[in-house]
């Protein structure tokens, strides 16, 4: 039987990479809208979208992701981040559609020292982070058999992100200072995009909050390191600097390595080890120029 599938924020990091993954399925029939095919904060024009198309699946890859821009658009960030996830459970919910959210690191705090499991107490440190929050909480309260997926670091070769940042700085600057004590996991959108595949073609639909990210823990100062040397870039220094000597708007959680137990143990996933996932989307990059 043949799977509709919607996907929102399709013209992001994940959105691209559930395309490309989509796009040579014969047994799904799939739907990509961004802002311009779709105004997920608007109840009605998201019924109607439902209505014509008969959608099973809704992926709901829309963010507001810019984080320190957010201390100062808290309306717009809730908006997108809560307000419309609201919407779009009430609409999946009335239509017998299942929904799969992404969610981010950032409903916590930082403050630990172990890897973070999903029944941990939440404590987001910026407005990013609470509106994400909320956004789980409205989710769960008017659709509870829904599916969400916190995730960390994503990068890709679409867009802007850290990976494609240090390969630019690194190629145009003699030295770079990057943050050493910020942990956390990278995550390649891709691996992220066949996980939540793997969710939707399971033989049952296993609702509930899970943790995605690549395998290893490391700082931004290792990750900007990996960076350079898989890319063969010899002329930039990098050396490490403190939270404090490079602040931002909006504090970051300093560890947010995510435990991926539950979601490997549910969907039976192996998740690759961060630095191979790295090479991979360098080596993308590298045939795409």
């Amino acid at each position: 039987m043949t799977k509709h599938i919607l996907i929102t924020g399709s013209n992001g990091q994940l959105g691209r990479e559930m395309r490309n993954l989509l796009e040579g399925r014969k047994d799904c029939k799939s739907y990509f809208t961004d802002v311009a095919e779709l105004d997920i904060t608007s109840q009605d024009e998201v019924n109607r979208f439902f209505n014509s198309c008969q959608i099973d699946y809704l992926v709901n890859c829309a963010a507001y992701t810019a984080v320190d821009k957010a201390e100062s658009e808290r309306t717009l960030c809730k908006k997108l981040n809560a307000d419309a996830v609201s919407t779009l459970a009430q609409v999946a919910h009335a239509h017998g559609a299942k929904m799969l959210h992404i969610s981010t690191d950032y409903v916590f705090d930082g403050n630990s020292c172990l890897p973070y499991e999903e029944q941990m107490s939440t404590n987001p440190c910026s407005v990013y982070g609470t509106t994400k929050l909320e956004g789980e909480r409205n989710l769960m309260q008017t659709a509870p058999d829904s599916i969400i997926i916190r995730t960390a670091w994503l990068y890709s070769p679409y867009g802007q992100n850290f990976v494609k940042t240090m390969l630019n700085l690194g190629r145009s600057k003699p030295e770079l200072k990057v943050i050493y004590d910020q942990t956390g996991t990278p995550t390649y959108a891709l691996d992220l995009a066949k996980a939540i595949m793997t969710a939707i073609d399971a033989d049952k639909w296993h609702s509930g909050i899970y943790h995605f990210a690549n395998e290893g823990a490391i700082s931004w100062y290792d990750f900007a390191k990996a960076v350079h040397r898989i890319a063969g870039i010899e002329s930039c220094i990098v050396t490490p600097c403190r939270t404090e000597d490079y602040p931002t708007v909006a504090a970051r959680p300093h560890y947010s390595v995510l435990d991926k137990c539950k979601i490997k143990e549910t969907f039976g996933i192996t998740i690759p080890y961060w630095e191979d996932s790295l090479k991979a989307c360098i080596d993308r990059l590298t045939k795409k120029n």
